[in-house]
């Protein structure tokens, strides 16, 4: 396939095939979590449930006291890896453009400095699972492709606007199937905490919050 055919079936017929699988597969995975379900509690409620799930979704953003002084490199590495990629996606004007967002977005420099930090945290957060027994134990090849899909997107985007390597025309095209990748892998992924997640804190504070502690 010639490298402009590649782009326009890059930007088109395969971004609108990852996004379908993307939506489906994660409102799959979100049903199969809520089709779960769980046991009667029995007890009288001590305390609003729906105030303590909203409550924990906010209050566990933020590291324990314990957890941080125990690993606060890893702890404030996961805050600069996350936000990058939230200032990476939604704040690029090519990007805010592609998703229709009514956002002023920041300058391609600011995008470009964050690229590179948000790189050198993944780069950072590998190590640390690679080097640390803990994670080295509990780590599955689920975490290291979630580490690629992730990476691949960052990288390829840094050198598409650098014009390293390739044309930027096939660059480009490499980076939106990267993206595509990711898409259509996140829901099969530990990815899929990107949504859960709230799922998650929401349904363990509720429970803390009817019996009146907290989560």
């Amino acid at each position: 396939m010639e490298v402009n055919e590649l782009l326009i079936w890059a930007r088109g017929p395969a971004f609108n095939m990852a996004l379908a699988i993307f939506v489906f597969g994660m409102l799959l995975r979100l049903f199969e979590i809520i089709s779960l379900g769980r046991k009667s509690d029995l007890s009288a409620a001590r305390d609003s449930g729906l105030s303590g799930g909203l409550r924990t979704i906010f209050s566990r953003s933020l590291p324990r006291k314990t957890v941080f002084a125990r690993e606060p490199l890893r702890i404030l590495n996961g805050y600069i890896l996350h936000i990058g990629l939230f200032v990476v996606i939604f704040f690029y004007r090519p990007h805010i453009e592609l998703l229709g967002l009514d956002l002023a977005g920041l300058s391609s420099s600011v995008i470009d400095a964050v690229t590179v930090i948000t790189i050198l945290s993944l780069f950072a957060a590998l190590l640390m699972r690679l080097y640390s027994p803990v994670l080295q134990h509990i780590s599955t090849v689920g975490d290291y492709l979630a580490w690629l899909i992730t990476l691949l997107p960052l990288i390829t985007g840094y050198m598409a606007y650098h014009h390293l390597m390739l044309d930027y025309t096939q660059m480009l095209a490499y980076h939106i199937l990267s993206v595509e990748l990711l898409l259509v892998l996140a829901p099969f992924t530990k990815l899929t905490h990107m949504f859960s997640f709230v799922l998650a804190r929401w349904y363990q504070g509720y429970l803390a919050g009817r019996r009146g502690v907290e989560s």
